[in-house]
């Protein structure tokens, strides 16, 4: 079984690790941590896996290198762990918005491993990610290895660099506007009349049925919507209003937005 390191361990990096852990590619041992912070080092050490505040022992000893820092920090952090890297035996991973696999070239030169860039989003802490891989010189082994890796932890899409930054609004941001959604229904749902927590949970519900009938179905959303529409009935009057308000073009506006 392969060895893995996490370089960072912040709100991304940590959720990778928690799925990771979920799930069965690895053992917990093969698991190893690496972050500048004690107290995220001492909450994953209880997990069994691996961790160190050393970027470099991290990246040493595993097959699997999963760089997961803010952009500005990705360079410092690959030519910290430059001389550590075996591009014969390696992948890297690197998991972080608008960084681009030119300039990761450039910062390790010969030291570059097979190189992959990812974007999943925070659910992948609960196997539920949707995330964007593009693999960049690695064999066809590598890229089922790396397939399989965040299969396991939701579903994955294989891009091209191009589209890496559209990926990352539509569903690493995007699953924030989809918060934003439950919360502004579960606030509609007290003015109702509902109690808060119960609004909330009847919202979520009522999303995470729309996209199973979504998924069982195949149903474009549109069609499905003409399932529960009667003419003069009270679901086209409160889509009529929300659509009135600029619903669909205010989604369309906020994705674009995540581009600039």
């Amino acid at each position: 079984m392969s060895k893995i390191a996490i370089i960072g361990a912040g709100a991304m990096g940590g959720a990778t690790v928690e799925g990771l852990i979920k799930g069965e590619q690895f053992k917990n041992e093969d698991i190893t941590v690496a972050d500048p912070s004690e107290a995220v080092i001492a909450k994953f050490e209880k997990t069994g896996v691996s961790v160190t505040t050393d970027n470099r022992l991290a990246a040493e000893a595993a097959d699997i290198v999963c760089v997961v820092v803010k952009p500005w920090l990705v360079e410092r952090v690959l030519k910290d762990i430059k001389p550590e890297l075996n591009p014969r035996k390696q992948i890297l991973i690197v998991i972080a918005a608008g960084v681009s696999s030119a300039g990761i070239k450039e910062w390790l030169g010969e030291q570059c491993p097979s190189l992959f860039l990812a974007i999943p989003n925070i659910a992948i802490a609960e196997m539920a990610s949707m995330t964007f891989i593009v693999p960049v010189g690695a064999s066809e082994e590598q890229v089922q290895t790396v397939v399989n890796m965040f299969d396991e932890m939701g579903t994955t899409l294989i891009t091209d660099e191009q589209h890496l930054a559209a990926g990352t609004t539509l569903a690493s941001c995007g699953i924030a506007y989809a918060m934003r959604y439950i919360r502004a229904a579960a606030e509609g749902g007290v003015e109702l009349g509902f109690k808060a927590d119960d609004a909330k949970r009847i919202v979520m519900q009522t999303m995470k049925g729309a996209v199973e009938l979504l998924e069982a179905s195949g149903l474009h959303p549109e069609a499905a919507i003409d399932l529960v529409t009667t003419p003069g009935g009270v679901t086209i009057k409160g889509l009529n209003e929300m659509e009135h308000a600029g619903f669909t073009s205010a989604v369309i506006r906020g994705l674009k937005a995540g581009l600039k």
